[in-house]
C-alpha cells in the first residue's frame, strides 16, 4: 500500500510559486533592489535634514478589490494603495522615502499579482518612493478561491521646524479644495451594495467600470513643492469620514473650518450615486464628493498656490477659517448634477 506523503504543497502553500514572484519583484522593482527577499530592509534618512522625524502611515483599498476582481483588473489597486498611505504622510509634510506592502491570497496566482505589484510600483515611482520590502501570504482555508486582500506600509521624513502642525492654522485663513481623480478607495461597501441591491451589472457599463476603478490621486509632488516654498498652513487628506471627519482634525482650538458645499466642484459618479437614494449626509460621510485633499493657505497666497497643479487638479475656495467652538461648519447644499 502507497503512503500518502503529506506536503506543504498539497495543504495549499505553493513556496516555489512565491519565490518566483519575489524574484520578479526584485526584478522589476526600482534600482533593482537588493533588499527584497531578504530579512529586513536597510535604509539611508536623507543627509539633508537637520534633525529628521520618522512619519509612518499604513492602510488598505478597502473592498475595491473586490470590483477588481469582477473586472479581472489589477494593475490600479496598487496605485491605490500606496496613494492611501503617503497622502498620510505629506500632510505632516513629511517626504515619502519607503513602502512596504502585504498581500494575502487563497492561492498564488503569477499573473495577478505581478498585476498587483507593477501598480504598486507605478505609485511608488509617482511619490518618489522606493518598494524595499513585504509579504505575500498565500493562506487557504482562510479566503475562498480567488479572494485576496492588500495592505501598504509607508516611511517618510520631516525636518523638526518642518512639521505642519495645526497651531499654524490662522483666522481668515482660506480653505481650498484639490479635486479627487474620482471615489478615491472609500465607501466601496456601499456602492457595492446599490449595485446588488439594485442588480445593476457593472462589467457591461462603460462609465461604471471607468469609474470604479480609477486611481486614487497621488498628491505628493505639488503638496511637497508647496510645503517647500512655506505656501501652506495645513492640509488634509479627505478619505473615510469624508469632508467633515477629516477637516476638524487638522483644526486649532477656537477656531472654525466655515466651509460652503456648495463651492464643490461635483463629479458625475457621486451623482450617479446619489441618484440611488443616498441622502446628502451620508454622501459627504462616505465619500470625498469630488474633493480628494484640502489645503489651508494665506489669502494672499491663491494664485501662486494654483500654479503648482494642473488644469485637472487646480485647487479652489471651499471656505475660510473663522473663530468658532466647532471645529467645523457645513453651510448651503452639494450641488449634485451641476455640470462644472
Amino acid at each position: 500500500m502507497k503512503k500518502h506523503k503529506f506536503t506543504y504543497e498539497k495543504s495549499g502553500v505553493n513556496i516555489t510559486a512565491a519565490d518566483n514572484f519575489v524574484k520578479f519583484i526584485s526584478k522589476i522593482s526600482r534600482k533593482n533592489n537588493k533588499n527584497i527577499g531578504g530579512f529586513g530592509s536597510i535604509s539611508n534618512i536623507p543627509q539633508n535634514f537637520k534633525k529628521p522625524k520618522i512619519v509612518a502611515s499604513t492602510d488598505g483599498v478597502g473592498t475595491k478589490i473586490e470590483i477588481a476582481n469582477a473586472l479581472k483588473k489589477y494593475d490600479t489597486i496598487g496605485i491605490d494603495l500606496v496613494a492611501m498611505c503617503v497622502n498620510d504622510l505629506i500632510v505632516q509634510g513629511a517626504k515619502p522615502l519607503l513602502f512596504l506592502d502585504y498581500i494575502s491570497i487563497n492561492k498564488i496566482d503569477l499573473k495577478k499579482l505581478k498585476s498587483i505589484i507593477k501598480g504598486i510600483i507605478k505609485g511608488c515611482k509617482i511619490s518618489n518612493c522606493e518598494l524595499v520590502g513585504g509579504e505575500t501570504a498565500e493562506m487557504p482555508g482562510t479566503y475562498q478561491d480567488g479572494k485576496f486582500d492588500i495592505a501598504g506600509f509607508s516611511i517618510g521624513v520631516v525636518d523638526q521646524n518642518k512639521i505642519l502642525h495645526k497651531k499654524k492654522i490662522k483666522k481668515n485663513n482660506l480653505i481650498l479644495a484639490v479635486p479627487s481623480s474620482g471615489i478615491h478607495s472609500n465607501g466601496y461597501s456601499l456602492i457595492r451594495y446599490i449595485l446588488n441591491k439594485k442588480k445593476i451589472n457593472f462589467i457591461k457599463n462603460k462609465f461604471l467600470k471607468n469609474e470604479l476603478l480609477k486611481p486614487t490621486k497621488i498628491y505628493v509632488k505639488e503638496i511637497l513643492e508647496l510645503h517647500k516654498k512655506n505656501l501652506i498652513n495645513g492640509c488634509a487628506n479627505i478619505t473615510g469620514g469624508g469632508l467633515e471627519d477629516n477637516i476638524k482634525r487638522i483644526i486649532p482650538e477656537g477656531l472654525t473650518a466655515n466651509i460652503n458645499l456648495n463651492k464643490i466642484k461635483i463629479k458625475k459618479i457621486f451623482g450617479w450615486i446619489k441618484k440611488n437614494k443616498i441622502d446628502d449626509k451620508e454622501m459627504i460621510k462616505t465619500f470625498n464628493c469630488g474633493v480628494g485633499f484640502c489645503i489651508v493657505i494665506n489669502q494672499n497666497n491663491l494664485n501662486k498656490v494654483k500654479k503648482f497643479f494642473n488644469n485637472d487638479y487646480k485647487p479652489y475656495v471651499i471656505g475660510e477659517i473663522i473663530a468658532g467652538k466647532n471645529k467645523i461648519r457645513l453651510n448651503e447644499k452639494i450641488n449634485w448634477f451641476k455640470k462644472n
